[in-house]
């Protein structure tokens, strides 16, 4: 989740044969591999930049081989991604890539596999101008994302959940369902999180998830490293990684384009968008419930994915403080960014 860094391309060269075959056979359907690069710089899936003989590239995603590590909303993520591409497929304004390919036998390899076409333009965080800044390339970026999240929560869904996960027929359940998730998988890898502050916050505040009357289409994941961007112009071309998409409430999706921040996207973000409520009592909370839920995936994964770096700790102190603003801010206090078992 939120790749630390860039992602980065890293030729094959002698990688082992059981790799350039698999490679082979996955874009078999729609042309010869010529030349296959590893995209590194994620922390899920494996991903590879493939050119085919005829000068085409596509990109191809392995889900993790290994399933000991992931969390419980975490199985399946390729299929879910696969499903949101699908939807998005007749929403150019989306600008997500198109499926070429799906193997989800698991029998040319031991997990998911997606081939989907490749987008233009460079990752946001690869660009040289950064969000929240005052280059006009920034804030153009910023609008135009807001004008995707329009088009992508324009879009209902079944029912309230992961799309390829557990689903409900109202939001306050569905999302009580991924807090209790969360809390079992702290607990299943001995990860220190205020459990109790936690639920009892989700007690409080149940009741203003039943203000959501609708499941919409959410990405969770729209950081800057998710936009690709014309570096020059600032203009967003393309979306990618929906994998952790939900059903659900919108006003998630400002907390996943800046996890660290404190406020509700920037205000280009909310011009491009248009018409929301961020500022209500009801959106307030929901708001930090949702900074609550994505500071417990970024502080849980950590242990599971034995990430390492001297990163690691910076970033686990950053997110620990910001679960702890958000508990401090759901329960009246002002003790924001309380060190962790307060």
């Amino acid at each position: 989740m939120r790749g630390r860094g860039v992602r980065r391309a890293v030729a094959l060269g002698r990688y082992p044969r059981r790799v350039i075959d698999a490679l082979t056979s996955l874009v078999a359907p729609i042309g010869r591999l010529a030349d296959a690069e590893l995209l590194t710089g994620g922390q899920f899936a494996t991903t590879y930049r493939v050119t085919l003989a005829d000068g085409e590239r596509v990109v191809v995603k392995t889900a993790p081989v290994g399933t000991d590590g992931l969390l419980t909303y975490e199985h399946d993520l390729l299929r879910a991604e696969a499903l949101v591409y699908g939807l998005a497929a007749q929403r150019p304004a989306l600008l997500m890539p198109q499926v070429l390919h799906t193997d989800f036998s698991r029998t040319l390899l031991p997990s998911d596999a997606l081939v989907v076409s490749h987008l233009p333009g460079v990752p946001w965080v690869d660009a040289g101008f950064g969000p929240a800044s005052s280059d006009p390339r920034t804030v153009r970026a910023e609008r135009e994302t807001g004008a995707v999240l329009a088009a992508l929560h324009a879009i209902d869904g079944p029912a309230y959940g992961y799309p390829c996960g557990r689903q409900e027929s109202s939001w306050a359940s569905s999302f009580g369902a991924m807090i209790d998730e969360l809390l079992d998988d702290a607990a299943r890898w001995s990860v220190p999180v205020p459990a109790d502050e936690v639920r009892a916050a989700l007690e409080t505040h149940r009741h203003v998830l039943d203000d959501v009357a609708r499941p919409s289409l959410v990405h969770t994941d729209l950081w800057a490293g998710n936009v690709f961007v014309d570096p020059v112009t600032g203009e967003v071309v393309g979306i990618i990684d929906p994998e952790r998409a939900f059903w659900g409430d919108p006003l998630a999706d400002l907390v996943g384009i800046d996890p660290m921040g404190r406020e509700p996207g920037t205000p280009a973000v909310l011009e491009g968008y248009g018409p929301l409520d961020v500022d209500s009592p009801s959106a307030r909370a929901r708001l930090e419930l949702y900074r609550m839920r994505l500071c417990l995936v970024m502080m849980i994964e950590i242990t599971p994915r034995k990430f390492d770096g001297d990163w690691v700790e910076p970033h686990r102190a950053a997110v620990t403080a910001n679960l702890h603003a958000a508990l401090a801010s759901l329960h009246g206090r002002d003790d924001v960014g309380a060190p962790a078992g307060r």
